[in-house]
Formats: structure tokens, C-alpha cells, sequence
């Protein structure tokens, strides 16, 4: 299988992941909301590729820099300061920014380094921190590392973002 061959499997996988997932969402009258930093918004781009997915997609919010994710969600300086941007309190305040600067019920985040720089010892390239938030109920967070070059890691955080919404479903 080569390469536009295997995108085009992984994409079709999100596909179905995303339509079950707006389903189930759709069933329980839940609205979504996404915060995202390392994939650029493709969670979004993912959710909004599904006919219909405006009746539980609220919005998206691409928090790219240490400012946005200040100005936009309201993540406080001194966490980003103290972890860094790449890290679990943040992905935890990003998930909590979006569901209050939002009407969704439930907020997925994601922060990471996709490289190809960027990483260090303690932050590999790779590194991503997510967090899922209900509004009236507790915020999850998730810490994976992932191999492979950018796209690869982009293509994984978007999966693994989406499985986590559906997770927090239940």
C-alpha cells in the first residue's frame, strides 16, 4: 500500500468514526466543541466533513499559540509558563476553556509536538496531551506518544481525539 493509498484507509476509518460518533451525539442531544493546537484544526475539519454534523458540531477553536490559548480560552499565562504549552494541566485548561467559552456540552483538547522539530528529552516529538471536559463534570486527560513524521502524528491525535469524545459519551 503506498503512502496517498494508506491516507486515504486512515481517512476513510475517521469517516466512520466521525459519522458514529455525531449519532451518538445527535441520540443524546449533546453538543461538541474542539480545542485544538499541534492539528491545526483537522478534528474539526474531520467533524465538518459529515453531512448534517452542525447539529451537534458548536464550533472549533484553533489556540495555536501560548497567546490564543490566553486570549481565546482563557488559559492562564502562569500554567504556560510553569508546564509549558505541551502538557497535561494545559490540554486540562484548554478542554475546560472551550466548554466555557461555548454552549457544548463536551469539549475535546489536544496540544502536542508533530515535529519534525521542536521536541526535547522530556517533550519528544510526538508528545501530545488531550483532555475531554463535560460541563458539569470532570475534565479526563490522556498523555501519548507517537511515531512516525508530522502527518503521521497529526493523523493519530486526530483518531485518538475522536475515540475520546466517544469514550466520554457514556
Amino acid at each position: 500500500m503506498d503512502h496517498v493509498q494508506a491516507a486515504s484507509a486512515v481517512h476513510e476509518t475517521l469517516r466512520e468514526l466521525v459519522s458514529e460518533l455525531l449519532a451518538a451525539c445527535q441520540q443524546r442531544k449533546l453538543m461538541l466543541v474542539t480545542a485544538e493546537s499541534c492539528t491545526g484544526g483537522m478534528v474539526a475539519a474531520e467533524l465538518t466533513a459529515v453531512a448534517g454534523s452542525s447539529a451537534v458540531y458548536e464550533r472549533g477553536f484553533v489556540t495555536y499559540s501560548n497567546e490564543a490559548k490566553t486570549e481565546i480560552l482563557g488559559v492562564s499565562e502562569a500554567l504556560i509558563a510553569k508546564y509549558g504549552a505541551v502538557s497535561e494541566p494545559v490540554a486540562r485548561a484548554m478542554a475546560e476553556g472551550a466548554i466555557a467559552h461555548s454552549r457544548a456540552d463536551l469539549a475535546v483538547s489536544i496540544t502536542g509536538i508533530a515535529g519534525p522539530g521542536g521536541g526535547t528529552k522530556d517533550k519528544p516529538v510526538g508528545l501530545v496531551h488531550f483532555a475531554t471536559a463535560r460541563r458539569d463534570g470532570a475534565t479526563l486527560a490522556e498523555r501519548r506518544v507517537f511515531p512516525g513524521d508530522r502527518d503521521a502524528i497529526r493523523l493519530a491525535a486526530v483518531a485518538v481525539a475522536l475515540r475520546l469524545i466517544v469514550g466520554r459519551l457514556s
